[in-house]
């Protein structure tokens, strides 16, 4: 049974949101067909309420039974976390023929940090327990280890070590991440660790292009690809073959 997901992350509904860069992701997205709709956090730009307003006329616009949306950091500005119960309520566990869903937390009111919690990576581990065959996936907003050309390190996730433990004895095949607006992937043995980058704002961190992630499972495999918004689409693997820093200088030390 092959089934395809599609990731996508920080859109940023406000003033640096793209509606003509959006409308074309509505457009791509709705013509692949996806069983499901990731989106991982901020999907507005300040938590405010006519934001959350246009987030979900838009979101409205896909033609999919199955989205499911986690919050960000900037979803929890201004209060925005009240507002973010009202208009996306969501579940914590989704089940599609041979996988299984989860999300988690990250976010925290007018923090730009994230926390998973003892609470939450106990329940992970005791959820993900009983389904021993299925394909896992875990999706959250911030990002777990840190990735080139974003900068300090400060705003991961304070208890990364133990959330990543927790998903490697659990035997995660995926984790989805977003926060950072740089598409990257981490392979730790059998654990994949996919980011997305933005999909819709202008605010770009060493990857200058808007993109999104589509993953397809088949056979208990896992195939990540990052598609360019309007352009092609690749193996998000690629990507990191084929990295070269932004700005190469030479110094003499």
């Amino acid at each position: 049974m092959q089934m395809r997901l599609v990731q996508l992350s920080d859109i940023h509904v406000g003033s640096l949101f793209s509606q003509q860069v959006f409308d074309t992701v509505i457009d791509e997205v709705n013509k692949l067909k996806p069983d499901a709709i990731i989106i991982t956090g901020d999907l507005t730009d300040e938590g405010i309420l006519p934001q959350f307003e246009k987030a979900r006329s838009e979101i409205k616009r896909f033609e999919c039974p199955n989205i499911i949306v986690i919050a960000g950091n900037h979803d929890y500005r201004h209060t925005g976390y009240l507002l973010f119960k009202k208009f996306f309520p969501t579940k914590h566990v989704y089940e599609f023929g041979d996988a299984v869903i989860l999300t988690l937390g990250t976010a925290r009111p007018d923090r730009d940090e994230g926390e998973v919690g003892y609470r939450q990576n106990l329940w992970m581990e005791k959820t993900l327990a009983k389904y021993a065959d299925k394909v896992k996936i875990v999706a959250m907003h911030h990002h777990l280890v840190g990735i080139p050309d974003t900068g300090t390190d400060k705003i991961l996730i304070l208890d990364a070590g133990d959330t990543l433990r927790t998903c490697l004895q659990s035997k995660v095949n995926l984790v989805l991440c977003g926060h950072k607006h740089r598409p990257w992937v981490w392979k730790l043995g059998s654990l994949e660790i996919g980011y997305a980058g933005t999909t819709s704002s202008s605010r770009f961190r060493g990857f200058f292009e808007n993109s999104y992630n589509i993953i397809e499972i088949e056979n208990h495999k896992v195939n990540v690809d990052i598609k360019i918004v309007g352009k092609k689409r690749f193996p998000l693997s690629d990507l990191v073959e084929m990295y070269k820093p932004f700005l190469e200088e030479k110094h003499d030390y």
